[in-house]
């Protein structure tokens, strides 16, 4: 399993994390190629190689040509990106990320206006969309499956804002990080200033995993960021490497609760909002109840430090007063999401290992889905030549180099 670990020396932000992957290797043109499914026109990504106290990395920019005061609704980016033809994972991923930057937004300003309609204010611009969803695609790109990171670096002193000074630690970033309960460390000497940005703590409280993981390290990058000070390098700094373990074994959380009296339409949108939220799996399961009633039993299954998040979302959706907690083990195979090639365009797939040798491949129901309406072709039609194509491109190739590696040692 390819993975990436997020080493925050100098904080984090929407343009450190994208220079951080194209520092570690990532083509920008492809990069490009992703972020103009969106839509968008009238941008530049400038990079240029650069130094912060001693550390070399990738300084990147998003000029935006036209308009660049125009603001937009998180309604606007929502829209932009389901509509657009990215694949489903970064998709969704993306709207992830949009949907607890809103929320934190909502909490920060003590504003109960929906989601959709509230302005972003400082975060509005098109930059905002381009960080948020070339992040996401660039770890994609470079096929990262898990991706860890160091505690938060929390900022001190104040800054200057369009609403005046606010502490360094922006509100927005203290509730992204409140609601993922992620650890945070206070800034080291010298350190001074905003170190992680609202839109950098959403892409680590949404996509990463706070642990230090064990893997074989491959590449760095190091994004730098727009300040030069010279007590600390002003950097993020991007471990690319791979776990090689065919079989992991986490510890994790199930909630489960038993419903007997709720509209069953509910159950639906409930399952939505907790996948939303990070949810790793959810089901339900009929059950009998007392007085012969027939019930549900919710099942939800969840990392750890979500448990207080996901606990509120089922008291608060559904009509149950009591929920049930267990720490549970799950052992997972390894598993590889890669991009293949097909006449459709690109179909996300993913490949299950075992002992160090693919084994299946299932492609992406979502990728599969839209393009059987698009073309007017029977899904499991297209799921067959997916498949096919992933065996071929892939599955093939590491066949390939496996046989040549015996052929060498044989000689």
């Amino acid at each position: 399993m390819k993975v990436a670990y997020c080493d925050l020396i100098g904080g984090a932000s929407g343009d450190m994390f994208i220079g951080s992957l194209i520092d570690a290797g990532l083509s920008i043109s492809a990069l490009e190629i992703e972020i103009n499914k969106l839509g968008i026109h009238g941008y530049n990504l400038k990079t240029e190689k650069a130094e912060r106290a001693g550390v070399h990395g990738t300084h990147l920019t998003v000029v935006i040509e036209s308009n660049p005061e125009v603001s937009h609704t998180w309604g606007d980016f929502l829209t932009m990106i389901d509509n657009s033809p990215l694949t489903s994972k970064v998709k969704s991923q993306s709207i992830s990320v949009f949907r607890n930057l809103a929320e934190a937004e909502k909490r920060a300003h003590r504003n109960p206006t929906n989601e959709n309609d509230q302005a972003l204010e400082e975060l509005g611009s098109l930059d905002t969309i381009i960080d948020i969803v070339g992040t996401v695609a660039g770890f994609q790109l470079l096929g990262i499956d898990k991706i860890f990171s160091s505690p938060i670096p929390m900022g001190s002193g104040l800054i200057s804002s369009q609403h005046g000074i606010l502490p360094a630690s922006a509100p927005a970033t203290l509730e992204l990080i409140a609601m993922a309960g992620a650890p945070i460390i206070s800034p080291r000497k010298g350190m001074s200033g905003e170190l992680v940005t609202p839109t950098g703590a959403a892409l680590l409280t949404s996509l990463a995993d706070f642990s230090a993981p064990e893997f074989h390290l491959q590449s760095v990058g190091y994004g730098l960021g727009n300040r030069n000070p010279r007590d600390y390098p002003n950097a993020l700094s991007l471990w690319i490497g791979e776990q090689r373990t065919d079989i992991s074994v986490k510890s994790l959380i199930l909630l489960e609760t038993n419903i007997d009296d709720m509209n069953s339409q509910i159950f639906g949108y409930v399952q939505e909002k907790l996948f939303a939220k990070g949810a790793l799996d959810v089901w339900f399961t009929a059950i009998q109840m007392k007085k012969g009633r027939p019930g549900v039993l919710l099942s939800v299954l969840l990392p750890k430090e979500l448990e207080a998040q996901l606990t509120s979302v089922i008291f608060s959706e559904t009509s149950t007063l009591g929920i049930r907690t267990r720490n549970v083990s799950r052992f997972e195979a390894e598993r590889q999401s890669k991009l293949v090639r097909t006449v459709y365009g690109d179909v996300s797939v993913k490949i299950k290992y075992s002992e160090g040798k693919p084994v299946s491949v299932a492609p992406e129901y979502e990728d599969c889905s839209w393009i059987a309406q698009e073309y007017q072709i029977p899904l499991s039609e297209i799921m067959r030549q997916v498949g096919i194509k992933a065996w071929d491109q892939i599955l093939g190739k590491e066949f390939s180099e496996e046989d040549e590696e015996d052929d060498d040692s044989k000689n």
